[in-house]
């Protein structure tokens, strides 16, 4: 099987070259693609977060051989959350050669965390397949690169952050309403409020709900932060 011109330019930016061609294609297929002669990236992306999680397990214990598991575990998902490996997909611009669905590329799927997350996974089971766990490490050690040694036991996501906040002090997990939605159904734009019981409150804007969460979540932390 011989790989597109586009997909040659992937196996560049990822640095590794396939033997079996068609692993890589059926990491980048949607199910919204697949048929009865064509696999999609489902399995593979379930292979690929194994891969990932004990990657990242390792790496982590050699950057750090006197960390607690207390330390240990929140770096962890921090490396191996969706928003990671959605992160990576993007620098890597994963998302230009996925092979979706006609509905799913018309309501913006290259740009969906979830999709890239998930096409990434995949892409590191195909490589696994392809050349062991060596050639799988060395592709997530090279594509996470400096993020192992950046994040911090307190890299929990904001969300989860503030929440922890709200119940030590007794308060009820915080709220998340959507105050506005613009652009076109192709690339929406998301406006979240999060609102403490307290009153307190922040807005972010981002291009999914989750994103904005996430942000609107951390802009408040930071302003707690500073009120404290």
């Amino acid at each position: 099987m011989k790989l597109s011109s586009d997909m040659k330019a992937l196996e560049a930016r990822l640095g590794y070259q396939f033997s079996k061609p068609a692993l890589l294609v059926r990491a980048l297929t949607h199910s919204s693609m697949s048929s009865p002669t064509r696999d999609d990236n489902q399995r593979l992306e379930f292979l690929g977060d194994r891969v990932l999680g004990l990657v990242m397990a390792e790496a982590l214990l050699a950057h750090d051989p006197g960390a607690t598991e207390g330390q240990l575990a929140p770096r962890f998902n921090a490396l191996v959350r969706k928003e990671a490996c959605a992160d990576v997909a993007r620098e890597v611009d994963l998302g230009v050669v996925l092979k979706l669905g006609r509905s799913e590329m018309m309501s913006g799927g290259r740009r969906k965390e979830a999709l890239l997350g998930d096409a990434m996974e995949a892409v590191i089971a195909a490589v696994y397949l392809d050349a062991g766990f060596e050639g799988a490490r060395d592709l997530v050690l090279r594509l996470w690169g400096a993020r192992v040694g950046a994040v911090k036991e307190d890299a929990r996501d904001a969300k989860t952050s503030l929440q922890e906040w709200a119940q030590a002090r007794g308060l009820p997990p915080p709220e998340y309403i959507e105050t506005d939605r613009s652009g076109p159904d192709h690339a929406p734009q998301f406006t979240i409020k999060a609102t403490l019981k307290t009153g307190e409150t922040a807005d972010a804007t981002a291009g999914s709900k989750r994103h904005a969460e996430q942000a609107a979540a951390r802009a408040l932390l930071d302003r707690l932060d500073k009120n404290t």
